[in-house]
């Protein structure tokens, strides 16, 4: 049992009673901060706004280009993602200054699920704006880029983690404050810590994006194998159909019979190389224990939410007991396996390159195994499923219901353009090249992290041989 002993007269002025803000562990880095001369966010000359009122930006609003706005889904590991992002007019952006961002500047999630996430406004996002659930931290002009990525780097670490999420207040909808983070201390070390740091970030952006390059690459050696790589699906208000088509699909919505996916079907089959998906993969349905199961810690119950063609996402993990998991261990993904969502976000596939953490997947997630590798590479297959090819099929088929559902047999019939091996093999390799640079990435920024949290915990001297020694490992100077 951990408890801490707090004086009256320390609450006073705080106006937090809660224990979770006078957690031990909070206190002692707030302590340790302290001593090292910690400076507030507000001393160093940041200024935090919040995103406008909901009220203020209706989604009517969003388009597909124009000035970025930044939402909770974008925030990613350090840098915003550009996947999914939507656009408002110069118009509103120009009518909500109070929220508008620039290049440099960070973006802080400070509701929902994944309170606490920290992104960088980089220059391939711009100038930009931020929805409601978001803060945004504007760093003084003349701060030094370095400065810049090191209070990055300090806040996406444990302890930053921990000096934030001890911040959040609220029960029915806890969130964080403007005023308080402004008053978030970081330590102050000398500029070459702050150098080294920020260099390891800057490695890892450049890794980041030439893992976007590959994997752009990758979907358009294989787009314009089937001739779709300037193609732009056009929705039409009227069309012709039979009544035996109807028939045959069991479906009379006019959605289905969209020519867009006729369009997309027949592409495929021109290819004169293709199967059902059913023909080329087995199939393994998972399990859904029921939310009484859920714990705090465990083993991971992995769920669509926290599924992305790119990996595993962080942010309102579940999980199951060892005695549970044990019960239903036969649902453990295995290396080569390929994860596949069909319910809520269907769709959504990535391969299991190495052998996963123990971990259950939740029953809308399938586990696909390619039948014969020698035929069929299993990242060429996860590629074309996370492509139009296959999104747009599911849209056919999974439309019309107030939740997306793709049954199983739906996704066994599902079209999959089989390209001769050699042209697999090459847009496996620009895939396996993406993956290893986003990996690489993701073990610079570790480094940063942990470089930041030994420089506090211990000193800055150690903690820049230790990063000194782990970039040896990945033979960078």
């Amino acid at each position: 049992m951990q408890y801490s002993v707090v004086k009256f007269k320390d609450v006073k002025g705080i106006f937090r009673l809660d224990a979770e803000y006078f957690h031990p562990t909070a206190l002692k880095y707030e302590s340790i901060i302290s001593q090292r001369h910690g400076k507030t966010l507000k001393e160093i000359g940041c200024k935090v706004v919040s995103g406008p009122f909901g009220s203020s930006l209706k989604s009517e609003a969003y388009l597909t280009n124009g000035i970025p706005f930044v939402r909770i889904s974008d925030l990613k590991d350090f840098f915003i993602s550009k996947d999914d992002l939507i656009y408002i007019s110069e118009e509103d952006n120009k009518r909500l200054t109070s929220s508008q961002l620039k290049i440099g500047d960070l973006v802080l999630s400070k509701v929902g699920n994944t309170i606490g996430v920290v992104s960088k406004v980089t220059p391939e996002i711009g100038n930009c704006n931020i929805s409601e659930n978001n803060l945004g931290i504007r760093l003084p002009e003349n701060l030094p880029d370095f400065y810049r990525d090191y209070i990055l780097s300090h806040l996406n670490s444990k302890i930053g983690q921990i000096q934030v999420l001890r911040l959040i207040s609220g029960n029915a909808q806890p969130k964080l404050n403007v005023s308080d983070i402004e008053n978030l201390r970081l330590p102050v070390f000398l500029d070459i810590f702050y150098k080294v740091v920020s260099g390891l970030v800057t490695k890892a952006f450049n890794k980041i994006q030439s893992a976007h390059l590959f994997y752009s690459q990758a979907e358009q050696m294989l787009l314009s194998e089937l001739n779709l790589l300037n193609w732009r699906p056009k929705h039409r208000l009227s069309f012709v159909k039979n009544y035996s088509d109807t028939q045959s699909a069991d479906r009379n919505d006019a959605e289905y019979f969209q020519p867009v996916y006729d369009e997309i079907v027949q592409r495929i089959i021109s290819t004169k190389g293709y199967y059902c998906l059913g023909d080329l993969v087995s199939i393994n349905k998972c399990i859904e224990p029921g939310s009484g199961a859920y714990q705090e810690s465990g083993i991971l119950f992995l769920r669509v939410s926290n599924l992305s063609k790119f990996g595993l996402k962080d942010g309102n993990q579940q999980y199951l007991s060892e005695e549970l998991y044990r019960t239903i261990k036969q649902n453990q993904p295995k290396k080569g396996e390929i994860l596949l969502s069909k319910d809520a976000t269907p769709g959504i596939a990535y391969y299991l390159k190495d052998e996963p953490e123990k971990m259950i997947p939740s029953g809308g997630i399938l586990r696909l195994t390619v039948e014969d590798e020698d035929k069929l590479y299993p990242e060429y297959l996860t590629l074309v499923l996370n492509s139009v090819i296959v999104q747009k099929q599911i849209e056919r088929d999974a439309g019309g219901s107030v939740i997306n559902h793709w049954r199983v047999d739906q996704v066994k019939n599902t079209l999959i353009p089989v390209l001769p091996i050699g042209k697999q093999k090459k847009i496996a390799e620009t895939v396996n090249d993406s993956f290893c640079n986003r990996e690489f990435s993701k073990r610079l920024l570790d480094i940063a992290k942990q470089g930041v949290e030994m420089a506090i915990e211990k000193d800055e001297q150690q903690a820049q041989m230790w990063m000194d020694s782990e970039l040896k490992k990945l033979s960078i100077k």
